[in-house]
């Protein structure tokens, strides 16, 4: 494999960025090589789609966002390379596989303002937004991020040559795929398809919308067998248990009398949330069980038995039985959410060159430059910005007002907020492939508060455009980053983060409807089908509870529950700084202790287990050449990513079979 070029630390020092980019231009830049294709820009509006539909999917479980650029890589290449071996097409150049990774890229991001935002607002205002003002505020907010990002990257990537690490990775799997041993990348897309496959298999068995289409409709087992309703394996195991126990008498899990399943104590063979615990590791998957042991094991019995925590009188006047929502929406929530924003902004203050290094580059005078711009004929054009970010932050200011009700003010006032904070979300992905957009939110999120408590809507969507603005524009440049290093034309990649935007708004936005706001047998829809056992939306129930908290202040919550938040704000203090102090090697994190809190406990444990087996696997197979280390060390992440793909691609046909049958 050919080692990517790249300057000595010297040269980004001495150079200016006119010698820099005339070292890219004749070193790097691959001007002859097909880059956004119709085929490129096709398969990575497909692919973004796809991915970005399964990242909804994961996110309306869990919480977590989950990156797809890898795996649209693996997918790309492999397609486009069994494709050119047939005849059936000339295989992908290493550019247009970079180009759909950043339109899938790109799509996957779309989800955020879904499983976050948009969906706390629904939440608390309880109304429903409708479908055309969802997708004409996202795709207006990332477009602001965009235009927002263009004029840095010159800044970021060109002159001061900063590492944006996961782009680098992207970068260097591109590069090994396409100048190294083809067999490993043809490997690693058949560790992803096979996994995928076999996981489809297991989740279609235990899903009931797919076991009657198979059986009932399909098969006709009705009319020949008898079968009165479809046979489908319990994905919660425990159900087999709970049968027996009725029917034998056996002992019923409690703990300090309080049910499991009140508790939601579950055991569930949940193959997605395996290989999401894989992706994210043992250290936070460790974290994320601790928060809900702490939460569901000790605390939430011992509030339920001292009376904080109690069964309610509904609005419709029926009682609401206790079930783990009620537990995390009365009492659990307000110490995880308090672990969560403490935690996340101490680790933001805890990298103070993410605040300097912003400011120092906004200040920073440019590098005299020759005449002669050598990029200006493939960098996007600074004009597009210059006229394009006034033009759509009053457009973002105005549909927030107009469909959400935000005051004009407020709107506007949050911009300047808006773009301070970007500038360090963008230096903080430069650096660490980190966007701190929960900490970020939540300072625009309080500051809007402090203004107005009354309205929550005022301070959770101008949080939602800071979340969202800083996402796009720190991605984009993270994009940009493989394309640099692969001699990419920049004007083409941003055209392709576009496509990608546009890619996952349409995917994504019918997806949602049709999973979390399914229409009734009149075609009514509700706010309250949008939270269920299956997806407890932890993003969004933090964001509403901060934005609950802004309007009724703190004294409208238990004793109890205000002690609790104070003891997890010094918790997440004591545990971020361990962290900083030991360089990283504590092994908790506040924020997933906190994540542990608003997920469903039996999410949690499955994640653990996941993380667990590749841990201890990928420490029994460590040593590199080996059959071992190919699987669970350098295959870690396609088997993740099949595991999550297979299980979510069929669960969301699952949803979509029992809405149709």
């Amino acid at each position: 494999m050919m080692a990517l070029q790249h300057l000595s630390e010297e040269q980004i020092k001495t150079w200016t960025r006119s010698q820099k980019d005339e070292w890219w231009f004749n070193n790097i830049y691959r001007g002859d090589m097909a880059q956004l294709t119709l085929r490129s820009a096709l398969t990575g509006f497909i692919l973004g789609g796809i991915l970005a539909s399964t990242a909804l999917y994961i996110g309306a479980k869990t919480g977590v966002g989950i990156g797809v650029g890898l795996t649209s890589v693996i997918l790309a290449f492999a397609m486009f390379r069994l494709l050119a071996q047939a005849g059936l097409a000339s295989d992908f150049t290493v550019l247009e596989n970079n180009c759909t990774q950043s339109i899938a890229t790109a799509s996957g991001y779309m989800v955020s303002p879904l499983i976050a935002s948009l969906t706390a607002f629904m939440l608390v205002s309880g109304k429903i937004i409708p479908w055309w003002q969802m997708m004409i505020w996202m795709i207006i907010v990332a477009i602001l991020g965009v235009l927002i990002a263009f004029p840095m990257k010159r800044r970021f990537i060109n002159e001061d040559q900063l590492p944006f690490p996961e782009g680098r990775a992207c970068g260097v799997v591109l590069d090994s795929l396409y100048t190294g041993d083809a067999n490993v990348g043809m490997f690693k897309a058949r560790l992803l398809g096979m996994t995928a496959v076999f996981t489809g298999l297991y989740q279609m068995i235990i899903s009931d919308g797919w076991m009657k289409l198979i059986q009932l409709k399909i098969l006709r087992m009705d009319q020949w067998a008898g079968m009165k309703e479809a046979w489908n394996l319990h994905e919660r195991f425990d159900d087999y248990y709970y049968a027996a126990m009725v029917k034998y008498d056996l002992w019923s899990p409690k703990i300090a009398g309080v049910d499991f399943r009140t508790l939601g104590l579950r055991f569930t063979v949940d193959a997605a949330m395996f290989g999401l615990g894989g992706l994210m590791g043992i250290r936070v998957a460790s974290s994320v069980l601790l928060g809900a042991f702490i939460n569901f094991v000790i605390l939430a019995p011992i509030m339920i038995n001292q009376g904080d925590i109690a069964p309610r009188i509904g609005i419709d006047g029926h009682v609401v039985a206790l079930t783990r929502a009620e537990i995390v929406n009365q009492w659990s929530l307000w110490w995880g959410v308090s672990m969560m924003v403490v935690g996340s902004m101490v680790s933001l203050l805890a990298k103070p060159e993410i605040f300097t290094n912003a400011f120092k580059n906004l200040k920073k005078k440019a590098t005299p430059e020759s005449t002669s711009d050598v990029l200006k004929d493939i960098e996007l054009p600074l004009w597009v910005s210059y006229i394009g970010v006034p033009i759509f932050s009053v457009i973002g200011a105005a549909v927030t007002h107009e469909f959400f009700g935000v005051s004009w003010l407020l709107s506007f006032v949050s911009l300047p907020l808006i773009f301070v904070l970007t500038i360090i979300g963008i230096n903080s992905m430069a650096l660490t492939s980190w966007v701190p957009t929960g900490a970020l939110s939540k300072i625009t999120q309080f500051s809007i508060g402090a203004i107005d408590h009354v309205n929550p809507a005022n301070n959770i969507l101008p949080a939602g455009m800071t979340a969202e603005v800083a996402m796009n524009a720190s991605n984009l440049l993270s994009d940009i980053k493989p394309g640099y290093m692969l001699g990419a034309k920049p004007r083409q990649q941003a055209i392709g983060h576009v496509i990608g935007i546009f890619a996952g708004a349409l995917a994504c936005i019918p997806l949602y409807y049709l999973l979390f706001l399914p229409a009734d047998a009149n075609g009514v829809r509700s706010t309250a089908s949008i939270l269920s056992d299956q997806f407890a939306f932890p993003g969004a129930v933090q964001w509403k509870g901060v934005a609950d908290l802004i309007a009724k202040g703190v004294h409208s919550l238990h004793t109890s529950a205000v002690i609790s938040m104070i003891v997890a704000a010094i918790s997440a203090i004591v545990i971020e700084v361990a962290k900083i102090v030991t360089k990283g090697r504590f092994p908790l994190s506040a924020v997933s202790i906190g994540l542990g809190v608003v997920l469903p406990p039996e999410s949690s444990l499955a994640m653990w287990i996941g993380a667990m087996v590749f841990w201890y696997m990928g420490r029994r197979n460590a040593t590199p050449g080996t059959k071992g280390y190919d699987y669970w060390v350098d295959g870690c992440e396609p088997i993740c990513a099949g595991l999550v793909s297979g299980a979510a691609l069929v669960g969301i046909g699952n949803a979509i079979i029992n809405v149709l049958i």
